[in-house]
Formats: structure tokens, C-alpha cells, sequence
């Protein structure tokens, strides 16, 4: 055999070997996906290896350590906590060189050698406007062989450290937005990267900091806090691509830009990262506690560190700089991390001060309390007082005491003690009736109130429909607790516990039926709960129902098409009810045309569109109400004197102010509403006589709300206690010199006790 056909064979022989190495599927390939190319060896062989797709049976699913972000004097760095062994990789196998005699032709076809290869079917695309200038700072990425990374715009090549390697697809611009193969890109650059299964995400861990992608979005995640991409990643021919610059920014990986050349070069750093933290606050004296944190891109261990102006503790306050360095195995140095810290003055207690307008007072003469604590930073948090009556009704010595907390918890009491004469100023009913400030309240004998001449007011309605869900309050299983069709201006009172013994959720179903597209407005909305106590939701949904009508804040429109079914009143549903929690709702709504509504109670995960027609519809309890009753806006006028003797007013007693008579739509009965939950009152008072006090007696147990006094949210009793039948009245309003128009706006809250008075008394005489 002649030399020239011997060498021809063991060509053919070398081709032979050099494809059995590529695997034969991707799952073989998967840590392959750039080869270096050995520009020494072997001629006429060109082997392109495809990049495979990012994919589940490609990397060990898992969620990965949580990830923090630190400052440093120049740039970003990143910090991960020690526990970041948990985080599984991929396994990647060593590159291996394929022998050729020259280096691999940038743009070469996986099909054969001699095509161009790297375009999209376009022209070569310009240098896109993102990438046009270079960025500065420095960086915290980490190559594994530590030199600069070349891109080559629409093609496949990229060196490194004087060697070519050839990723899965061309580096791409579409819409001006470069692209890049994932896996080609961070085996380069010395990243690990892995696929959680659960969140279907591709991961790219860059020592202590992750990144986290998803097909087809434009969105993802940096240690946690969402970014957005200038365009959304993608598959192309199994390779994931992703914005070039995603990962620059990210990481603070430089980069310059050769028009001409179309190159983009990385500039990377295999330095280790240092960074520490101190506690928020410290005080000259105090131990500074150092948390440091470091790590090494390319995963080596921290072997040294060093510290410049550290101080286990600082003895005078100012200003001071503290700087950390530490050392890889290789003996490459961080760059310095440097914080400045501020020494505050040892924090001194606040000092609890007060004085009183005189040292000595007659019984039933008001005190006027003046509050002069002081703290060194102004941080007085709490002020708790012991014994500051208004007023003392029998003789002798009083201890009043004031203690003040400020925010680091150090306290302070102050104690002063005022001596109560013999001689009376004031009764005690006189006094309450003249000074409780109001929103207090006050007692009294609660007896004289039936025999009080009632204000012979009359009424009119504004014809508001309201739909009142109290029944069953206490729901056992899920199903709809109300049914009902309305048009034009709607109430909704929803009011029910959980006793299914699972965590629900309350929705309310609007449907249109008609071949017109309906208009839904709320107009205001309050919302409480959901809370284990009924008195609280009442009130607190009444508090902010009445806010939304001064603000208009919860004012919403929907648009629901023909034969469309769409959640309406959403607070209701925001929150999970667990068992024997309770919510409370009231708003005011308006429709142009019918709609159907659904008061539904489901569990928690259930979808209320795909669980309503199999839902059972409940019975009523038999103790609460529930009914749909029209004109429950409730306007009360009166235009003659009141308050120039005793008087009262009552709301709710199905006498001076009937039940709103109506029905229950699924048990087909007539419906009354006992105690008027669900009504507004608006009650305008146009003569009232001057130095009136009006206050608010409950008749029938304990309540607790609100009303709207002249536009002002008072509240019926501050202290956050109820108000006790009958021997209690809260303060609402005190007419001057001359007589005055008042408005009050009321309804009654769910949870507390009907009927109640409005009470008019004539003020004593001031001493």
C-alpha cells in the first residue's frame, strides 16, 4: 500500500473517531454544548456540537437558597447565605478538544463545512441601539478560565483565552434586542445553571447571586425581585435563548461593543466578593456586631481576610469608615468593601414630665392635664396615664401618674399629686354633660330616658334596594346564602361566619342576562374582617363605609357583557375565612340594567364561576335576617326646635321607626327587617337650640359603631369598649351660643343591639 492511500485511511480513521465522541442524543450531550476547538492538530475535520434545550430531564430540579444584595465602595457585589450547598447543579462535564488542523469557521453548519452559517434569514442586523455604548463599572461575574469572553453578532463563535467554542445557535438580534444561547453563555463565563421543575424556570447561579427565566416572558427574577427584559425569551431549534444584556445587568458584567467588527466583549473577573453588614443602630459603648459575608465566583474557598478601621466598639460618637477585604485560594484579593458608620450618642431614657393648670381644684372642677415629657431623640412611643380624671367628686389627695416609653423600650414615670377641696363646682352629671370630650361617653341614670317626650319626626324614603345577607349568620356548609336580581341603585349588607370547618372564601356573582351590556358601578364600599369578633366587623365595616362616602377612594365601574358572569364587591374575597372568623360588608352600588347576584361561601381554591350551578342554595337560620327590601334610605327632616328640654329620638324600635317591610326570595316569604340593619339614616336636624349636647343611648344591649356628625366620623365610644344599654351615652355633638343645623348620617352596625335614642339635653349652666 502506496503512502498516499495509508494517509487517506488514517484520515478517514481520525474522522471516524472524532464523531464517535459527540454523543448520539441529547441526553448525552447535555453538558457539551460548547467544545473548544484545537487549532494544532488534525486538518480537514470541522465538528459543530448543538446546544441542548434547557429542559426538566436535563438538571435536578430544586428551589434554590435565598439570595441577598449587598453594596460595595464601587459597584455591586453579591452575598448568599451559607447554606447555599443545598443548591443543586447541574453536572457538567469536562470540555473536551475536537483535533483539527484549523480553527473552526465561524457560522459553520452542524450539517457540514464550507456554508455561512449565523444569519436568521436576514441581512447581518446593525450593532442594536441597547448595546451601542459600553458599559462601565466593575463587575462581579466570574469566568472560569478568568479571560475576557468575545461574542460574535450572528454567528456562533466565541473565544476565549485564544480558544474558539461554538454554541447551539448564532447570537441573534431580533427587534433590537441581541440574544444569546443560555447554556453556551454560562459555561463560559464559569455560572452554574440549573431547571426547577415546580416553577417550570431556568436557573443561573453566579456564586451568591441567581437569576431565574421563563419561556416565552419578558419578566424575570434577580435574587427574588422581578426585572424586565427588553424582549422575552425563547426556544429556537431546542436551544434557549435569552437578552444579552438580562445577565450583563444583572450582574454588572462589562462590556465594550466593535461596530465594525460586530463583536461584543465581556470583561470578566474571577475575583472573590466581600461585603458585612452592622446592626441598624449603634451607640457609642455598644459592641458592633459584624456579619460578614463572602465568596469566591469561582466557587474556591476564602482563605484570608483583612480589615481596615474595625472596632469591636466605638467610644465616642462620629463618623467612621470601616473597610473588608478577603483572599481566594488562588491569592487573588476582593475588591474593598467599605461601610460608613454612624455612632450615635448612648441612648438616654425618655423623662416623664406633666403639670396640671392648678394644684388645688374643687370637686367637679375640670383639670387641664399639660403633657411636657421629653426624649433625647424625640422617640416617646407610649404614654400611659394612671388616675387623670377630668374631674374628682370626692375630697382629698389625688396620684396621678404619666409614664412615657421611648422606641429602644426604656421608660420613665412621673407622679404629681393634687389635693380635691370640699367645695363643689359641679355635679357629676353635670360636668360629664358638659366637658366628656366627643366620642367619650359617660354614665347616668338610663331609667329617666323612656319618660324623655319623643321628637314627633316623620319620614320619607329614597328608593335604594337593599339586599340584607345575615341568614344563616353562621353558615355550616358551602352553597349560596342569597339570591337576588336588581336594577338601579343597590345596597349589599353581607354578614356571616365560617362553620364549615374549612377555610373559605365569600364571592358575590353579578350575571348579566340581558342582550345589552350592563354598566355595574360600586360607589362606596366598607369592608371588614375577616376577624373572630362580630362586634368589630360591624363597626369597623360601618367606620369604612361611612370614610368611603367622604373620599369616594372605592368607587369602581364594571362593564359585563350578555350572558357574561362576573365577581363584583372583590373585598369581600380578598382574605380566606377560617373557621369561626366573621366578615361584614356594606355598599352602595347602581345598575342599568337587571342583574343576577350569587352570595356564595366556598372553599378557599374552589373557582366560585365553575362551582356555582352545582352549589345547594341555604336555608335561613331562623334567629337572623335576611331579606330584599326597597326604599332603605331613610330620610328623617325636622325643622322645629329640639333641645330646649329633654328629648329623644329613637331608630329601630318598629315603632316611631318601623321595620322596612319586603321578602325573602328563596324561601318566598315576606320579610321584615327587624332593627333596620342595612337602612342609612340621614337625619337633618334644622333647629337645634343653642347649648344642646346630643349624645347616643343604646335601649337594647351593648353597641358599638359610629356616625357621620356634620361630615365628622365620631365615634361612639373612643376607648374602643361598646357602649352598655342603658346607663351609657356617647357624646356626639354640642351646640355654641346660637342655635345650629345638624346632620347626622347613621346606620346601625352589624353585631350590636337595637333600638337606640338620640338623646337632646339642655347644657347647665357653665360656672
Amino acid at each position: 500500500m502506496n503512502l498516499k492511500k495509508k494517509l487517506s485511511i488514517l484520515t478517514a480513521f481520525a474522522v471516524f473517531q472524532a464523531f464517535a465522541v459527540i454523543p448520539a442524543n441529547a441526553q448525552a450531550a447535555e453538558s457539551n454544548e460548547t467544545t473548544p476547538v484545537n487549532t494544532a492538530k488534525v486538518k480537514s475535520v470541522e465538528v459543530v456540537k448543538k446546544e441542548q434545550p434547557i429542559a426538566e430531564s436535563e438538571v435536578k430540579s430544586g428551589t434554590a437558597s435565598e439570595q441577598t444584595t449587598n453594596p460595595s465602595t464601587n459597584a455591586t457585589s453579591n452575598t448568599q447565605p451559607a447554606d447555599n450547598e443545598s443548591t443543586i447543579k447541574t453536572e457538567t462535564k469536562p470540555e473536551t478538544s475536537v483535533p483539527s488542523a484549523t480553527e473552526a469557521t465561524p457560522g459553520t453548519p452542524e450539517t457540514g463545512a464550507g456554508e455561512e452559517q449565523g444569519t436568521t434569514g436576514e441581512s447581518a442586523s446593525p450593532v442594536p441601539a441597547e448595546m451601542e455604548q459600553p458599559t462601565t463599572g466593575t463587575t462581579s461575574a466570574a469566568a472560569s478560565s478568568g479571560g475576557d469572553l468575545t461574542l460574535y453578532m450572528n454567528s456562533n463563535k466565541m473565544v476565549q483565552d485564544g480558544k474558539t467554542y461554538l454554541a447551539g445557535q448564532p447570537m441573534a438580534v431580533k427587534n433590537g434586542v441581541s440574544y444569546v444561547a443560555i447554556r453556551a453563555l454560562v459555561d463560559r463565563v464559569g455560572y452554574d445553571v440549573k431547571y426547577d421543575n415546580k416553577t417550570k424556570e431556568t436557573i443561573i447561579i453566579s456564586g451568591t447571586d441567581e437569576l431565574r427565566f421563563k419561556t416565552n416572558s419578558n419578566v424575570y427574577t434577580v435574587n427574588g425581585q422581578s426585572r424586565t427584559m427588553k424582549g422575552p425569551a425563547y426556544q429556537e431549534k431546542n436551544t434557549f435563548m435569552i437578552p444579552l444584556t438580562s445577565i450583563t445587568q444583572a450582574l454588572n458584567i462589562t462590556y465594550t461593543v466593535n461596530q465594525s467588527a460586530k463583536t461584543v466583549v465581556l470583561k470578566l473577573n474571577t475575583k472573590p466578593v466581600a461585603s458585612f453588614t452592622v446592626q441598624n443602630e449603634i451607640f457609642a459603648g455598644d459592641q458592633v456586631i459584624y456579619t460578614t459575608k463572602s465568596s469566591s465566583p469561582s466557587g474556591l474557598p476564602i482563605v484570608n481576610e483583612q480589615w481596615t478601621g474595625r472596632q469591636d466598639s466605638f467610644d465616642q460618637p462620629g463618623i467612621y469608615t470601616v473597610t473588608y477585604t478577603v483572599q481566594d485560594s488562588s491569592g487573588k484579593w476582593s475588591n474593598p468593601f467599605t461601610l460608613t458608620i454612624k455612632v450615635e450618642r448612648p441612648n438616654l431614657p425618655p423623662v416623664a414630665m406633666f403639670t396640671t393648670d392648678k394644684e388645688e381644684y374643687k370637686m367637679g372642677e375640670k383639670i387641664t392635664y399639660i403633657d411636657q415629657s421629653t426624649d433625647d431623640e424625640n422617640a416617646i412611643e407610649k404614654r400611659e396615664w394612671d388616675n387623670n380624671s377630668l374631674a374628682f367628686f370626692i375630697p382629698g389627695p389625688k396620684t396621678v401618674s404619666l409614664t412615657v416609653t421611648d422606641k429602644h423600650g426604656l421608660s420613665d414615670t412621673y407622679t404629681k399629686t393634687i389635693l380635691i377641696t370640699g367645695e363643689t363646682l359641679y355635679t357629676m352629671s353635670d360636668f360629664n354633660q358638659l366637658f366628656t370630650p366627643v366620642g367619650d361617653k359617660f354614665t347616668f341614670n338610663g331609667g329617666e330616658v323612656p319618660a324623655m317626650e319623643k321628637v314627633p319626626f316623620t319620614y320619607t324614603d329614597e328608593p335604594s334596594l337593599l339586599i340584607r345577607s345575615n341568614s344563616p349568620e353562621t353558615v355550616n356548609q358551602e352553597g349560596i346564602v342569597y339570591k337576588e336580581s336588581s336594577s338601579g341603585q343597590t345596597r349589599f349588607m353581607i354578614h356571616h361566619v365560617n362553620n364549615t370547618g374549612k377555610r373559605v372564601k365569600m364571592y358575590v356573582i353579578a350575571t348579566n342576562n340581558n342582550p345589552y351590556t350592563a354598566v355595574f358601578e360600586q360607589q362606596n364600599m366598607g369592608f371588614a374582617g375577616p376577624t373572630p369578633f362580630a362586634t368589630v366587623a360591624g363597626k369597623l365595616s360601618i367606620d369604612k363605609w361611612f370614610k368611603s362616602m367622604q373620599t369616594g377612594t372605592d368607587q369602581k365601574t364594571i362593564y359585563i357583557q350578555p350572558g357574561e358572569s362576573k365577581l363584583i364587591l372583590t373585598e369581600l374575597s380578598a382574605i380566606p375565612m377560617k373557621e369561626g372568623q366573621v366578615i361584614s360588608l356594606y355598599s352602595d352600588t347602581f345598575s342599568d340594567y337587571i342583574l343576577d347576584y350569587n352570595i356564595v361561601m366556598i372553599e378557599e381554591n374552589k373557582d366560585p364561576m365553575a362551582v356555582l350551578s352545582s352549589l345547594p342554595v341555604l336555608d335561613r337560620d331562623g334567629v337572623h335576617n335576611r331579606g330584599t327590601y326597597p326604599n332603605a334610605t331613610r330620610i328623617i327632616t325636622y325643622d322645629q326646635e329640639v333641645g330646649s328640654k329633654p328629648a329623644r329620638l329613637p331608630l329601630g324600635d318598629d315603632a316611631s321607626d318601623p321595620n322596612l317591610d319586603g321578602t325573602d326570595p328563596m324561601a318566598f316569604t315576606i320579610a321584615s327587617n327587624a332593627g333596620n340593619f342595612g337602612v342609612l339614616y340621614k337625619i337633618t336636624l334644622n333647629n337645634v337650640a343653642p347649648r344642646t349636647l346630643i349624645s347616643f343611648n343604646p335601649r337594647g344591649g351593648k353597641y358599638y359603631g359610629s356616625a357621620l356628625v356634620n361630615g365628622q366620623l365620631v365615634q361612639l365610644s373612643n376607648d374602643s369598649r361598646s357602649l352598655s344599654a342603658p346607663n351609657e351615652q356617647g357624646v356626639l355633638y354640642r351646640t355654641g351660643s346660637y342655635g345650629e343645623s345638624v346632620t347626622i348620617i347613621f346606620s346601625a352596625a352589624p353585631g350590636s343591639n337595637l333600638p337606640v335614642n338620640l338623646l337632646f339635653t339642655p347644657l347647665p349652666a357653665e360656672k
